[in-house]
Protein backbone atom coordinates (compact mmCIF):
# COMPACT_ATOMS: atom_id res chain seq x y z
CA UNK A 1 0.00 0.00 0.00
CA UNK A 2 2.67 1.99 0.81
CA UNK A 3 4.53 2.13 -2.39
CA UNK A 4 1.47 2.08 -4.13
CA UNK A 5 0.45 5.42 -2.26
CA UNK A 6 3.86 7.24 -3.31
CA UNK A 7 3.60 5.82 -6.89
CA UNK A 8 0.17 6.94 -7.25
CA UNK A 9 1.60 10.96 -6.03
CA UNK A 10 4.66 10.37 -8.67
CA UNK A 11 6.81 9.98 -5.77
CA UNK A 12 6.40 13.71 -5.25
CA UNK A 13 8.31 15.30 -1.92
CA UNK A 14 4.65 16.81 -1.42
CA UNK A 15 3.52 13.26 -0.88
CA UNK A 16 4.94 12.56 2.44
CA UNK A 17 2.55 13.47 4.83
CA UNK A 18 -0.23 11.15 2.88
CA UNK A 19 2.78 8.43 2.81
CA UNK A 20 3.14 8.42 6.60
CA UNK A 21 -0.33 8.42 7.07
CA UNK A 22 -0.87 5.19 4.67
CA UNK A 23 2.00 3.50 6.03
CA UNK A 24 0.61 4.10 10.17
CA UNK A 25 -3.29 2.74 8.54
CA UNK A 26 -0.74 -0.76 7.03
CA UNK A 27 1.82 -1.25 9.86
CA UNK A 28 -0.62 0.54 12.92
CA UNK A 29 2.73 2.91 13.66
CA UNK A 30 5.89 3.95 11.82
CA UNK A 31 8.85 2.15 12.56
CA UNK A 32 12.13 3.23 12.20
CA UNK A 33 12.66 1.42 9.20
CA UNK A 34 9.73 2.52 7.30
CA UNK A 35 10.73 6.38 7.90
CA UNK A 36 13.74 5.49 6.13
CA UNK A 37 12.28 3.49 3.10
CA UNK A 38 10.21 6.57 2.89
CA UNK A 39 12.68 9.01 2.79
CA UNK A 40 14.60 6.78 0.08
CA UNK A 41 11.99 6.15 -2.52
CA UNK A 42 10.88 10.02 -2.04
CA UNK A 43 14.33 11.39 -2.30
CA UNK A 44 14.34 13.32 1.09
CA UNK A 45 16.35 13.57 4.06
CA UNK A 46 15.72 10.96 6.69
CA UNK A 47 15.52 14.11 9.13
CA UNK A 48 12.82 15.91 7.33
CA UNK A 49 10.97 12.55 7.36
CA UNK A 50 11.24 11.94 10.59
CA UNK A 51 11.05 15.38 11.92
CA UNK A 52 7.12 15.62 10.29
CA UNK A 53 6.66 11.92 12.01
CA UNK A 54 7.66 13.45 15.26
CA UNK A 55 5.79 16.82 14.38
CA UNK A 56 2.58 15.82 13.94
CA UNK A 57 0.41 13.82 17.13
CA UNK A 58 -1.31 11.87 15.21
CA UNK A 59 1.81 9.86 13.95
CA UNK A 60 2.98 7.06 16.08
CA UNK A 61 6.31 5.40 16.16
CA UNK A 62 5.30 3.14 18.65
CA UNK A 63 2.40 0.25 18.59
CA UNK A 64 -0.72 1.89 20.50
CA UNK A 65 -2.02 0.36 23.39
CA UNK A 66 -5.03 -2.11 23.15
CA UNK A 67 -7.22 1.22 24.84
CA UNK A 68 -5.92 4.71 24.74
CA UNK A 69 -6.27 7.56 26.97
CA UNK A 70 -6.55 11.10 25.45
CA UNK A 71 -5.95 13.68 28.31
CA UNK A 72 -6.76 17.39 26.92
CA UNK A 73 -3.80 19.98 28.23
CA UNK A 74 -5.49 23.18 26.50
CA UNK A 75 -5.99 26.15 28.58
CA UNK A 76 -9.34 25.61 30.06
CA UNK A 77 -8.67 21.91 31.12
CA UNK A 78 -4.88 23.34 32.55
CA UNK A 79 -6.39 25.21 34.60
CA UNK A 80 -8.99 22.75 35.68
CA UNK A 81 -6.33 20.54 36.97
CA UNK A 82 -5.55 18.55 33.46
CA UNK A 83 -2.28 18.35 34.48
CA UNK A 84 -2.80 16.76 37.56
CA UNK A 85 -4.99 14.22 35.95
CA UNK A 86 -2.33 13.14 33.18
CA UNK A 87 0.14 12.96 36.34
CA UNK A 88 -2.02 10.81 38.61
CA UNK A 89 -2.58 8.49 35.44
CA UNK A 90 0.63 8.41 34.66
CA UNK A 91 1.77 7.19 38.30
CA UNK A 92 -0.78 4.58 38.55
CA UNK A 93 0.39 2.88 35.35
CA UNK A 94 4.23 3.79 35.53
CA UNK A 95 3.94 5.46 32.08
CA UNK A 96 4.50 8.82 30.74
CA UNK A 97 2.10 10.71 28.64
CA UNK A 98 3.22 9.45 24.88
CA UNK A 99 3.81 5.81 25.97
CA UNK A 100 2.11 2.64 26.04
CA UNK A 101 2.19 0.47 29.21
CA UNK A 102 4.57 -2.98 29.18
CA UNK A 103 1.61 -5.17 28.70
CA UNK A 104 0.25 -2.84 25.78
CA UNK A 105 -3.36 -2.59 26.84
CA UNK A 106 -2.98 1.22 27.78
CA UNK A 107 -1.70 4.11 25.78
CA UNK A 108 -1.63 7.58 27.31
CA UNK A 109 -1.64 10.65 25.10
CA UNK A 110 -1.80 14.36 26.01
CA UNK A 111 -3.54 16.36 23.90
CA UNK A 112 -2.98 20.44 23.33
CA UNK A 113 -6.80 20.86 23.15
CA UNK A 114 -9.68 18.50 21.72
CA UNK A 115 -11.92 21.47 21.43
CA UNK A 116 -14.23 20.81 23.91
CA UNK A 117 -13.32 23.62 26.61
CA UNK A 118 -16.93 23.78 27.94
CA UNK A 119 -16.34 20.24 29.66
CA UNK A 120 -12.58 21.01 31.11
CA UNK A 121 -11.31 19.16 32.49
CA UNK A 122 -11.98 16.41 29.77
CA UNK A 123 -10.22 13.44 28.53
CA UNK A 124 -11.06 10.94 25.87
CA UNK A 125 -11.21 7.18 26.57
CA UNK A 126 -11.15 4.70 23.86
CA UNK A 127 -13.20 7.11 21.84
CA UNK A 128 -15.79 8.29 24.59
CA UNK A 129 -15.40 12.34 25.68
CA UNK A 130 -15.77 12.38 29.82
CA UNK A 131 -15.95 15.89 31.14
CA UNK A 132 -15.60 17.79 33.92
CA UNK A 133 -13.32 15.08 34.82
CA UNK A 134 -11.89 14.75 38.56
CA UNK A 135 -8.77 13.28 39.52
CA UNK A 136 -9.74 9.98 41.00
CA UNK A 137 -12.33 9.60 38.22
CA UNK A 138 -9.53 9.72 35.84
CA UNK A 139 -8.01 6.34 37.19
CA UNK A 140 -11.18 4.55 37.92
CA UNK A 141 -12.37 5.24 34.24
CA UNK A 142 -9.17 3.73 32.73
CA UNK A 143 -9.16 0.88 35.16
CA UNK A 144 -13.02 0.13 33.44
CA UNK A 145 -11.35 0.23 30.06
CA UNK A 146 -8.58 -2.27 31.18
CA UNK A 147 -11.48 -4.79 33.01
CA UNK A 148 -13.33 -4.55 29.26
Amino acid sequence: MVEKTMKRLSYDKSALIETLHTAQETFGYLENETLKFIARRLKLPYAKVYGVATFYHFFRLKPKGKHTVVVCMGTACYIKDANKILEKLENRFNIKAGETTKDGLLSLISARCVGSCSLAPIAIYDNKAIGHLGIEQSVDEAQELLSC
